[in-house]
């Protein structure tokens, strides 16, 4: 799981706007009559509309998208009763999940009562605002009655996902676990430590996909629950068993097949999981601490699967694989409740997805060739894109076979496609590809270690797991600035040339004169040099005591690139090195090249800069379909721009077949597909989405991606440096943490492909 500190935690939520989350207007807004028509008195129209017809609010509002996720802060994860105003922050996140995951908006409300009946009628009377409730991190037993009686009043979908989240993936993961280790459902004998919301409603989704009831045995803080307790309320009584002689956790887990942790860490020791039915499943989902660590779990025993809630563990049993996509099918079709029978559409769905091959991207992400159903893979992983048409999808057929649907469906292909489309890839692209850094982080040097940002980025990406930082300047002025800074450096190599390293700066200044040394280099001069801490980081990456090198925080663009391009080759075959931005939007990432290094490339060298950025876009796990962009569309405007754009396109057909390119080509042609199938179907690029554009001068690269940045919102990754045969990366000048751990991850994957 990744580490974060106190002050990062509080700095996420509070610089910029504070929080998390923020309404964007839908419509147009800037004239006159645009807000005409949003107020008074054009908004009076949907207004009557809606009062003669309650199900028009679909039609002229936001209802149908947009979820409250509700909150009175009884019962916050790890954290307890903290109130209703201190879990605000947990609420917004929830927020951003549903945004990211599924594309559903969502208000988060906190409502400040611990009484049943003031907040059933709070949320009853707020309830036409919305197509959908999410109820969060409320106490049991209040959570089953309030949950109970707003499904009665209510005609929207509501569930409660601390209670049914948990239940649906760890129902699916159950599901394939027995499966794997060759038992029924029926015959397991199942012991849940913890007996509160999730544990309930756990234990009755195991019995909806086959566990019998009397095969559960279930434990709360004082032990086992059977009839012979006098202190069970109605929802522990129901599992209560009939006889027993078991009581403690250690009696009660020995001879089972299953475990399930809903309760706290460390409860569970080696000696009870030997004490298991062969081929056993233990299920320790407590956080962040879990019952029994999963390494404990797989060295008591090797006939064993294990699933905690950590993404650093295999099987991760996390509710963002269900609630996103559950809220968003029965959305979609209008459904008056979430049911028993939706629910379990979604495990099955799940439990199906995990079997199915794994996309290439998952493997990378995860650092695997080939993730395949089977022990360490029992769920699918979070960032998997089929979720959303998987369980969505499933979710919606259940509710219109069950009846509780508005609308139907009946072209689920047309619906499964409308789903995968709805959030594109900009949310998931960083993701990804820190997930494939962690994998195999590498060693990266700082040749600009004396700045708080850079301190602060290589503490983040060594917390996370991302890369191991070498920190290259003065020693005492590093350590004083982060200890000013509150910045952890243990695990971080320091290297201060100037002071420890002078036989190494005249060796590396040896090999810069045997390089360099016909092109007026003197061997003194070549010595000097490597005072420059951009030159000593440049030669340790080219002598392998680094995987790749950041700079350019500080310094103008051209000074931390001439080291580089004078100490590390360029790759066979590549005669100049390029600059690629990665603009994220929220229509997925875009590639922009060349934005830095080639103020007028030829037609040759469009050639270079074309199959460089074609080859990195490869890298992130994308095909690249290609724009060479210009002024003209295809010889309908003379001029050497268009000239060289169609020569380069001509000579990228001939030689690289594979490459999907066309041009010369007007950007907004190469965006908009209807617009060039109408006026040019023989491209190449008709019904194909372009995600890569190659500009026909520096100008022109350098001016669209600061533009798309400043006046289109757009997050500018780079510039990332293609062509090295060892991967040096320049920040832009004064860039943030953030965007420094993006350069960094960048830096990770360039140099895992570089090996």
């Amino acid at each position: 799981m990744a580490k974060f500190r106190r002050e990062d935690a509080l700095d996420y939520h509070s610089q910029g706007r504070p929080g998390k989350i923020e309404v964007i207007p839908t419509k147009p807004y800037s004239t006159q009559r645009d807000l005409t028509l949003a107020y008074s008195p054009g908004v009076a129209e949907p207004c009557l509309e809606i009062e003669k017809n309650p199900e028009d609010a679909y039609k002229y509002t936001a209802k149908g998208n947009l979820v409250a996720v509700i909150s009175n802060g009884t019962a916050v994860l790890g954290l307890g009763n903290i109130g209703a105003l201190a879990s605000k922050p947990v609420m917004e996140g929830k927020g951003l999940l549903f945004k990211i995951f599924a594309d559903i908006d969502v208000f988060d409300i906190e409502i400040d009562t611990t009484n049943i009946d003031e907040f059933v009628n709070t949320v009853k009377n707020i309830a036409p605002t919305f197509g959908g409730i999410n109820l969060e991190d409320i106490k049991a037993p209040e959570c089953f009655e309030i949950e109970r009686r707003l499904k009665e009043l209510l005609d929207i979908p509501l569930m409660h996902d601390d209670q049914h989240g948990t239940a649906i993936i760890s129902a699916a993961g159950m599901l394939n676990a027995v499966e794997i280790s060759g038992k029924k459902m029926s015959s397991i004998k199942v012991v849940i430590n913890g007996a509160g919301a999730s544990a309930n409603s756990c234990a009755k989704m195991y019995i909806a996909v086959g566990v019998k009831k009397e095969n559960i045995l279930m434990l709360d803080s004082k032990g086992v629950l059977h009839k012979g307790r006098k202190d069970l309320d109605q929802y522990k009584s129901f599992f209560a068993a009939e006889k027993t002689d078991k009581n403690t956790l250690e009696e009660a887990i020995k001879g089972a097949d299953v475990f399930v942790g809903l309760s706290k860490g460390n409860i569970l020791n080696q000696d009870m999981v030997r004490s298991m039915n062969k081929n056993c499943v233990v299920f320790a989902l407590a956080n962040p601490t879990p019952e029994i660590s999963y390494e404990e779990a797989i060295a008591a025993r090797k006939d064993i699967i294990v699933a905690t809630g950590r993404s650093d563990n295999p099987n991760q049993v996390n509710n963002v694989l269900g609630f996103p996509f559950i809220f968003r099918g029965a959305m979609d079709v209008r459904a008056t409740t979430i049911n028993e029978e939706m629910k379990l559409a979604a495990t099955l769905a799940i439990a199906a997805l995990a079997k199915e091959p794994v996309p290439d991207y998952v493997n990378l992400a995860y650092g695997s060739k080939n993730l395949s159903f089977g022990a360490d893979y029992i769920i699918p992983k979070p960032i998997d894109n089929r979720l959303i048409s998987a369980v969505s999808s499933a979710v919606a057929k259940a509710a219109i076979e069950s009846g509780v649907a508005k609308l139907k469906i009946t072209d689920w292909d047309a619906y499964r496609l409308e789903l995968e489309n709805r959030l594109g890839k900009d949310n998931k692209l960083m993701r990804s590809l820190a997930d494939k850094a962690k994998s195999n982080p590498k060693r990266i040097v700082f040749s600009e270690a004396d700045n708080y940002k850079i301190l602060k980025a290589a503490q983040v990406v060594r917390d996370e797991g991302i890369a191991k930082p070498i920190l290259l300047g003065d020693k005492a002025k590093i350590m004083k600035m982060a200890e000013e800074h509150f910045v952890d450096l243990s695990d971080m190599q320091l290297v201060d040339p100037l002071l420890e390293h002078e036989d190494m700066r005249n060796q590396f200044g040896d090999l810069l004169w045997q390089k360099r040394q016909r092109r007026g280099l003197t061997q003194y001069d070549a010595r000097k040099s490597m005072r420059d801490r951009n030159y000593f980081g440049a030669m340790m990456v080219e002598n392998g005591m680094a995987d790749a090198m950041i700079s350019g925080l500080t310094r103008k663009y051209a000074q931390p690139i001439k080291p580089a391009l004078e100490i590390i080759n360029t790759l066979p075959g590549v005669s100049k090195v390029a600059g690629l931005y990665i603009m994220v939007t929220k229509r997925g990432p875009y590639f922009f090249a060349d934005t830095t290094m080639n103020a007028d490339p030829t037609a040759e060298e469009l050639v270079d800069i074309a199959v460089l950025t074609a080859n990195t876009v490869k890298q992130y796990n994308i095909v690249p379909r290609m724009a060479m962009l210009s002024y003209s569309n295809f010889g309908s405007a003379p001029g050497e721009a268009p000239s060289k754009a169609a020569k380069a396109v001509s000579l990228l057909h001939a030689n690289y077949p594979g490459l999907v390119i066309d041009g010369d080509i007007q950007a907004n042609f190469a965006i908009n597909n209807s617009l060039l199938k109408e006026q040019f179907p023989f491209s190449t690029l008709v019904d194909k989405d372009v995600n890569t554009f190659i500009f026909p001068n520096l100008a022109a690269g350098n001016i669209a991606y600061k533009l798309m940045q400043e006046l289109g919102g757009a997050e500018a990754i780079g510039p990332v440096l293609m062509g090295l045969n060892k991967p040096v990366h320049v920040l832009q000048l004064g860039s943030s943490v953030r965007e420094i751990v993006n350069m960094i991850t960048i830096a990770v994957v360039d140099a895992q492909n570089k090996k």
